[in-house]
């Protein structure tokens, strides 16, 4: 209980340094300067086009489908025929309506040198990460990046939601 005596006895020192102003000359005094975080700007998403190229992987590959299947009670021969039939249908929706070049021109498997300056959305860094930049490590993965997407124009009242109706046969 004395333990949390002083606990609150410290906490209420702490409140009336905050109110009197104490606290806030302290904070003023010079310190050792840290580097500055830039700000981040969050920006807004638009889900319609992810909705859209959903929507294509799902008429083209059926991936919704094959995503949402329960494979445990298939014979792995079965789930490998399946996903072969997937991967050509999204593989020729995103080459209708995506282009993509990878973020590493250095190939998988050789060593790179990231300057201080590298751009963090590109490059992933895993392993012993200590120190700062710049980094030198070996090339996992290459990366990919969006360089020009295509979808169709949608129809007024369209509800992109709706990735695949359902059907019925008559």
């Amino acid at each position: 209980m004395e333990q949390n005596y002083g606990f609150f006895t410290r906490l209420s020192m702490a409140f009336k340094m905050i109110f009197s102003g104490a606290y806030t000359r302290t904070l003023l005094q010079p310190v050792a300067a840290e580097p500055e975080v830039p700000q981040v700007e969050i920006k807004e998403h638009n889900q319609d086009s992810a909705l859209q190229l959903i929507s294509l992987l799902q008429k083209e590959g059926r991936l919704v489908d094959f995503i949402n299947e329960d494979i445990n009670s298939f014979a792995d021969e079965q789930v490998a025929a399946a996903a072969r039939v997937v991967h050509q249908g999204v593989k020729k929706a995103l080459a209708e309506h995506v282009s993509f070049t990878p973020v590493s021109e250095t190939p998988e498997g050789e060593s790179i040198t990231l300057a201080a300056d590298y751009n963090r959305s590109q490059w992933q860094l895993t392993g012993n990460v200590a120190g700062q930049p710049p980094f030198t490590g070996t090339v996992i993965h290459k990366g990919w990046q969006v360089t020009e997407m295509k979808l169709p124009a949608v129809v007024e009242g369209t509800n992109l939601n709706v990735v695949a109706a359902a059907e019925v046969e008559l």
